[in-house]
């Protein structure tokens, strides 16, 4: 017992004692230093990793503490980095820290020290740290290598967007590093002579194999590096469960685009937790999951999908309950019975769901370009009626089932193709016809548009046309025509006959479309325009006052080809309005509409006309204009010919431009800017039936220009050539009315005389006698040469002698000889005339001369012969001639001289008329006071003067009344 009393004192003292003990360690701070601290790099995080102790803890010691941790770079006063970590420390615990640095830890040395403090509540403040632990030095630049070159980091992954640092280092001080990204130059910053860093801020992603870094030096040394840019790891959309028989949960979602990490790097991975029973599973595949119902008949599931990769983890979370998340398996086992020309029964099965086996299935029926849906509800088995089908169709029926109780989604599809049977046609085909009446027979086309598929219910092999004469009703006519003819032409007489028209497959007929042609002609309506709208032509007519079955209106899509593609819509008795559309109506082409009633008998009679535009255009084209009564003040235009039918709008007038040098605008025009930026004067046309215009109110002796073009509601014509008019002066008509008449008699007297020229010939200019042929030579008697027809000399007495002195030195030769013609000096000849020598004549009577210009061209050169009359003074110059016998002798010896050389300094002799007015050449030869000639009356025989008679010239005490000489000019022939 006393034992255990000291026992007890002894361990009361010794508690004592440690919480006095405990007591003074709280109130004082212990040396609780760092030690042991050691530094590592991670280069493929880029992380330093730190780990240390407190040796000074107590035994079992738990202390709550703050370490305070530097880190520099280069060197120890380039602190980078100061970070407090707070944690519990226990006896004998080696801690542990991690830092990441943006710069990569090869390319700079590292200093870490860490001092530590108690952060305990208890202790009063201020509280003191401790010392701090010497520096520990971290460099990965001695274990590079001796290469010139190198940058970090080396392949690094990086995320989308982020920043990122590279740096190079180089191991000469010299050289000056250059880097490229991709090609393009990078701005770095030098952090000491050896390293150089750059900085590279939302990083894009450019492919899945890297994206390429290099760096050169002055040296043209060069390495590069390699940075992996993955694209953002997205989070999981459109996460859902379902279940199609409450054994199998089938988890679906959209796992985003890939993020495009490199193939050495695992892709994002995903992970299926469900919180309830706290199981999970790792999913083989990134869009689905299945996961297994659990047995105890769990309800609820709450699950959380996880997608993760090397950079990046996300997750989504759903609720719900296992009975809302139904959708069957799809069915199957789909057959078709009973299938007949308009009714068939579909069949399908589907699979079991436990308990919850009430199905809601959806059929749809395919067909003739429809949809059809219908509803059932079922358990086990389904079966349906599809009724009213069309016979001979082709159709696709589906079915798909859905939980009836809380629906979710519908299963898949599943189908089946069927077709109905074949049926005769169930309507008559839609006939309508044209008639062209002539004489003594009509010309009936008949058109019909083809069955619909619904209502031909198989192919048309032919048409029916039964032709039936009323007044002959016993007189039928069939024609078969093949399919797929949509028409025949009849040729009918003057009767009515009411045609049938039925529409014939393999099965059967169709009923019968019936229509009736009469003989008659039909009433002409007058024509109207009709109104369009944006759906169409819209027209409308009065009702007829008595009965009538229907109305038609008939068109042609295209009316401009031959033949007519006629088109017809046929409407109720109470219908007076309709609107007419087609696609193949084509802007700027008129229409004709004809609207035709139906009476009981089946007779279509005219009603109305209609024409219109489904968009009305600007003309085409211009009229030929012709300008017409031309004035001085006025013209007249005229295009008649112009036809509006043709033109792609109806013309509401015309538009008349006209030009002036002036520029003023007569009275009804108005200025006008042409679509060539010209100015013109315009006068409006409203009525479109005036093709006459005249323009009034010219200026005479004016240029003026003209061009006259249509308009209709969307514009004019298209601007042509103006044509260019010149008004003539106020006086020219009056001229030309004067002038005209003057020429057309100048040469109507001009066609007249040439009509009359023989007799004009003879009566002003006749032949002149050829003396070889003259009728006198048949009373002269050639002793000599019977043979030669010469006229006498001696038969003859002459009144003038044409004398051409020849000087010296010259040589005729007449034609026929073979001498030539030498001329040293040629002068004109001089004529001599002599008067006659009737004894009994007491005075020089007058005689007229004319040169003959077939024997003598010299004087045709003097123009007049010019004979005077020889006073008695010159007695010396005529003396040659005083006897006839001497003259006669001479011409004799001449004539048998011709066709030999006459000598130099002889005379030759020409032949002269008689009848010319005697006139004077030069009046100065003249005398003052000469005798007036008398006229003859009549040609005197010709005949050959000797030249050598003639006289010389005449010197200058000779008488000038004696001799008349020639202009010295002239020639001598």
């Amino acid at each position: 017992m006393a034992v255990f009393a000291v026992f007890q004192t002894t361990f009361l003292l010794a508690l004592l004692s440690w919480r006095t003990y405990q007591s003074e360690a709280l109130s004082e701070p212990l040396p609780l230093t760092p030690e042991s601290l050691k530094v590592s790099i991670n280069s493929t995080q880029q992380c330093l990793h730190l780990q240390w102790s407190v040796h000074s803890l107590a035994y079992h010691q738990e202390l709550k503490m703050v370490f305070q941790i530097e880190i520099s770079r280069f060197n120890t006063s380039n602190v980078i980095w100061v970070e407090n970590y707070s944690t519990t420390v226990k006896w004998k615990q080696v801690l542990h820290w991690n830092w990441e640095s943006e710069l990569p830890l090869e390319c700079a040395t590292h200093f870490v020290r860490i001092r530590s403090m108690v952060d305990n509540a208890r202790i009063p403040e201020p509280r003191s740290w401790s010392s701090w632990s010497s520096w520990e030095e971290v460099d990965e630049r001695n274990s590079l290598g001796h290469g010139a070159l190198f940058v970090f980091p080396k392949d690094k992954l990086v995320e989308e967007g982020s920043s990122v640092t590279i740096c190079s280092i180089s191991r000469s001080y010299q050289n000056n590093v250059s880097c490229l990204l991709e090609g393009v130059q990078m701005r770095g910053e030098q952090l000491d002579p050896n390293v150089s860093a750059f900085h590279l801020n939302n990083v894009p992603f450019i492919r899945e194999t890297g994206t390429n870094i290099f760096c050169t030096t002055g040296r043209g040394d060069g390495t590069g590096t390699v940075l992996f840019v993955s694209k953002v790891l997205e989070e999981p959309r459109d996460f859902s469960c379902e279940t199609p028989d409450f054994k199998t949960l089938h988890c679906t979602w959209d796992p985003g685009s890939d993020t495009g990490l490199p193939k050495r790097q695992p892709s994002q991975s995903y992970t299926l937790f469900e919180s309830f029973s706290g199981k999970k599973i790792l999913c083989e595949h990134k869009n689905w999951c299945n996961w297994q119902v659990a047995q105890d008949s769990q309800e609820m599931y709450n699950f959380t999908l996880t997608t993760e990769n090397y950079l990046r983890k996300r997750g989504v979370n759903i609720l719900f309950n296992l009975t809302h998340r139904v959708r069957p398996m799809t069915p199957f086992n789909v057959v078709f019975k009973n299938i007949s020309d308009t009714n068939a029964t579909m069949t399908w099965q589907v699979h079991s769901i436990g308990n919850y086996s009430t199905l809601f299935c959806q059929i749809e029926l395919h067909g003739e370009g429809k949809v059809i849906q219908h509803n059932v509800s079922i358990k086990v088995n389904g079966n349906y009626l599809l009724s009213e089908l069309e016979p001979d169709t082709q159709y696709m029926a589906q079915v798909r089932c859905g939980d009836a109780n809380h629906f979710w989604k519908w299963s898949e599809w599943i189908g089946k193709n069927f077709s109905t049977l074949e049926a005769a046609p169930s309507e008559a085909p839609d006939v309508w016809r044209n008639v062209k009446s002539e004489p003594g027979y009509q010309t009936v086309t008949l058109f019909w548009k083809p069955l619909s598929k619904s209502h031909a219910n198989e192919k048309i092999l032919f048409y029916n046309v039964v032709i039936e004469n009323l007044d002959e009703p016993s007189k039928l006519q069939l024609h078969s025509i093949p399919a797929p003819a949509n028409g025949t032409k009849l040729t009918l007489d003057q009767c009515s006959y009411q045609i049938h028209v039925t529409a014939n497959n393999s099965v059967g007929t169709s009923p019968a479309s019936v229509i009736v042609v009469s003989g008659d002609t039909g009433n002409k309506v007058e024509e109207e325009r009709v109104n369009v709208t944006e759906d169409g032509f819209s027209m409308s007519w009065k009702p007829q006052p008595g009965d009538v079955t229907g109305y038609v209106v008939e068109w042609c899509d295209h009316p401009r080809d031959l033949p007519c593609d006629l088109q017809w819509e046929k409407l109720g008795p109470n219908t007076t309005s309709t609107v007419i559309s087609s696609d193949a109506f084509i802007p700027g082409v008129r229409y004709n509409f004809r609207i035709y009633g139906i009476s009981t008998k089946r007779i279509a009679y005219l009603l109305e006309q209609k024409t219109g535009y489904s968009q009305e255009l600007a003309p085409s084209d211009n009229p030929q204009v012709v300008m017409s009564n031309l004035t001085s003040h006025s013209f007249t235009l005229s295009w008649k010919d112009y036809s509006t039918e043709s033109q792609p709008g109806f013309i509401r007038g015309y538009h008349v431009y006209l030009k002036s040098k002036e520029g003023e605008c007569h009275p009804g025009f108005e200025k006008a800017i042409l679509p060539d930026d010209s100015v013109s004067c315009k006068y409006k046309i409203y009525n479109p039936e005036q093709k006459t215009f005249v323009v009034e109110n010219l200026q005479p002796e004016s240029f003026y220009e003209f061009f006259v073009t249509p308009y209709t509601s969307v514009g004019e014509g298209p601007l042509d050539a103006f044509t260019k008019v010149t008004t003539p002066d106020e006086h020219s008509h009056l001229l030309i009315r004067i002038i005209l008449p003057t020429v057309f008699c100048v040469l109507l007297i001009m066609i007249i005389c040439y009509l009359n020229s023989q007799w004009m010939k003879e009566k002003c200019y006749p032949d002149i006698p050829d003396p070889y042929k003259s009728s006198v030579l048949s009373l002269i008697k050639s002793k000599e040469n019977p043979r030669l027809t010469i006229m006498s000399v001696k038969d003859c007495i002459p009144d003038a002698i044409e004398v051409i002195n020849k000087p010296e030195g010259s040589k005729i030769q007449f034609l026929g000889s073979r001498n030539s013609l030498t001329d040293t000096e040629i002068t004109q000849p001089a004529y001599l005339y002599l008067l006659p020598t009737e004894k009994n004549s007491s005075g020089p009577g007058p005689c007229i001369c004319f040169e003959n210009f077939t024997y003598n061209q010299a004087a045709s050169n003097s123009g007049c012969c010019g004979h005077v009359p020889v006073p008695p003074e010159a007695p010396s110059q005529l003396g040659l001639l005083t006897s006839p016998e001497n003259l006669l002798k001479v011409l004799e010896n001449n004539y048998m001289n011709s066709l030999g050389e006459i000598p130099a300094g002889e005379t030759t002799l020409n032949y002269v008329s008689q009848l010319v007015l005697p006139l004077s050449r030069d009046k100065d030869s003249l005398q003052t006071d000469p005798p007036v000639p008398a006229l003859c009356s009549e040609y005197k025989m010709q005949m050959a003067i000797p030249l050598g008679l003639a006289s010389p010239p005449p010197n200058e005490k000779s008488s000038v009344s004696s001799v008349t000489l020639l202009d010295q000019g002239e020639p001598h022939h």
